[in-house]
């Protein structure tokens, strides 16, 4: 290893910590460390900086524009509910749910397919007296799931094929993925289908049997002059054993009463920090001279004037909200928004609200104004999971139709060799905004520009991984360490370090640092490029085992009320039948 290797490894390295570590938003984590790269000479800017002219990372960002427009078309919605309506059994209103979604997630963004149809599914599961706790994460997964078999299925298939191309590779076609991908799909559904049920709790008999604790929210109340209580201990103001609630601390002044019981005095002025679940803190914040402190003019009284209303909305990986606090954040003037209440996932929350830094994953009860719905969208900050938090969709059907219309045209141009994928796309859009199915103001904002700039970031550092000659000196140590093992050992190690990767940082990030790495095994073990390409692609997108690992996975944290091992109890089998199918497959026809 020469000293460049070295510095490489260490850049590198300290950049993953950031990222695992939250210490920033992704997207400059990455952005920061190409530039340390490009200003020490590891590489030019012209290589550095060629990420920004990847097909790939273009082609997705057509994507956004033609994803989103049949987003907010409504079909999908449409199309699930109509299915779901037809179920009359728990089992089979999961197979209309899954097999449906699979087969869209293969042509669609599989972030905004989840965020649009978690609260259909949760009003469905409602109205029938189901958990919502037995169908989200199966919805997750699936949606993962059916983006393995085509091109376009997801962002990492793309980044992989813009690689490709760098390479020289040509690219994947259209079905190349389909290979390794429809079994691995066909697999995990067959699986999602006969055992998540039995695995997954049922969080109505946990709550009704309090065998295990609701997602506890932390919240902020102001006693106020003319609270009737000031001066009473806690017992008898009623505040010590409140069914849901659990008053943790009181703020006075600096000084700090933890932990409270219910003699402890409360007096005017005075700040209390409950832990509990949503409703029952909305309740309290109705009580006389309680007030849930939001550091805005919005309350939760304001919810009975109609034009307000409680959203829920789960922080996102590229949110602009990381490494700020709420106070910082600005909520009142950004969203139109308060927040009354923090939920972390297996982990508690301390503080007041406006201190509070915001972390990927964490769910935000707020108290939101008329236009919150439509900044919410525009910002991309947080995923929005109430059920009446969804944005309205095109009034007309016809933009709906004439979008999937062209989305169709654009496809059959792609699988039959006419365009390439980036073509048929850029064809899509330009059809789009001259048919004026969407204007050119909404197409821009539908466009993720945080997420074309970390992937951007991170096709240049891959390029500093491979012009440093890191990336042969990782493939040649590992290929010697595997030398007494077979390919499938190897194939085994690169499929399972690429997986643990997307689990702690970004799945493009894991495509984009370990496919070098890969792309020289493949040439020193006599394996045909496509066939490793396939398998870290899979590798990267298959994310099951945490929620922070995938967007999807995030989004259903929070309305599933699901914890850690929950992942865990469903994902690791789901990872092990995922990986030995594809490992399987590639051995089969690309040696």
């Amino acid at each position: 290893m020469t000293i460049e290797m070295g510095l490489v490894f260490g850049i590198v390295g300290l950049m993953l910590i950031g990222l695992i570590m939250e210490v920033g938003r992704p997207e400059l984590l990455v952005l920061m460390t190409l530039f340390v790269f490009i200003v020490f000479g590891f590489i030019s800017p012209e290589e550095g900086l060629a990420g920004f002219s990847n097909q790939g990372m273009l082609t997705i960002g057509l994507l956004f524009i033609v994803g989103g427009v049949l987003e907010k078309s409504g079909l999908a919605e449409k199309l699930v509910s109509r299915l779901l309506s037809g179920a009359g059994t728990e089992r089979k209103a999961r197979g209309r749910l899954l097999l449906p979604l699979a087969g869209m997630s293969g042509f669609l963004n599989n972030t905004p397919l989840v965020v649009t149809l978690t609260p259909v599914v949760r009003k469905w599961c409602e109205a029938h007296n189901l958990a919502p706790s037995k169908f989200l994460i199966p919805l997750s997964y699936a949606a993962i799931l059916g983006g393995t078999m085509t091109l376009m299925g997801t962002s990492t298939n793309l980044v992989i094929h813009g690689l490709l191309l760098d390479f020289d590779e040509g690219g994947f076609r259209f079905f190349d993925l389909a290979i390794a991908g429809l079994p691995v799909t066909i697999v995990g559904l067959v699986y999602l289908l006969l055992f998540a049920p039995v695995l997954l709790p049922d969080q109505r008999k946990e709550e009704d049997e309090e065998e295990t604790q609701p997602r506890d929210f932390l919240s902020e109340l102001r006693i106020q002059p003319h609270f009737p209580y000031s001066g009473k201990t806690v017992r008898e103001a009623g505040l010590g054993d409140l069914k849901g609630l659990t008053l943790i601390e009181i703020k006075r002044g600096n000084k700090k009463i933890s932990p409270v019981t219910g003699e402890t005095i409360v007096l005017n002025g005075d700040r209390l920090f409950f832990t509990g679940v949503i409703n029952s803190i909305a309740d309290l914040g109705k009580r006389r001279g309680l007030l849930v402190d939001t550091g805005t003019d919005l309350s939760i009284a304001d919810l009975k004037k109609g034009t307000n209303k409680l959203r829920e909305g789960i922080v996102s990986h590229q949110s602009s909200l990381l490494g700020r606090t709420v106070k910082e954040n600005r909520f009142r003037q950004t969203y139109d928004a308060a927040v009354v209440a923090v939920h972390r996932n297996e982990e508690r929350v301390e503080g007041r609200i406006g201190d509070i830094q915001p972390k990927a994953g964490d769910v935000l009860l707020m108290v939101a104004g008329e236009s919150f719905d439509n900044r919410a969208k525009r910002h991309r900050d947080f995923y929005v999971t109430s059920p009446e938090g969804k944005e309205k969709f095109y009034e007309d059907d016809r933009t709906g139709w004439s979008t999937l219309l062209i989305f169709i045209c654009a496809l059959i141009c792609v699988m039959s060799g006419f365009l390439s994928i980036f073509e048929a796309m850029a064809m899509a859009v330009a059809l789009l905004l001259t048919f004026r199915l969407v204007s050119p103001e909404e197409a821009l904002k539908m466009i993720q520009f945080k997420v074309l700039v970390l992937i951007a970031g991170a096709l240049g550092i891959g390029n500093v991984i491979i012009e440093s000659k890191a990336a042969a000196w990782m493939a040649q140590e590992l290929s010697v360490a595997m030398e007494p093992y077979n390919v499938i050992m190897i194939l085994a190690v690169l499929y399972g370090t690429t997986a643990l990767l997307t689990e702690i940082v970004t799945n493009n990030a894991a495509a984009v640092i370990m496919f070098p790495v890969a792309y020289q095994i493949s040439e020193g073990i006599g394996m045909d490029p496509i066939g490793m390409a396939i398998l870290i692609a899979i590798a990267a997108s298959a994310s099951f085992l945490s929620p922070i690992g995938y967007q999807t996975n995030l989004i259903v944290l929070g309305p599933g009320g699901y914890r850690l091992r929950d992942y865990l109890k469903v994902g690791l089998p789901l990872t092990i039948l995922t990986s030995v199918v594809t490992i399987g497959i590639i051995c089969n026809y690309y040696m």
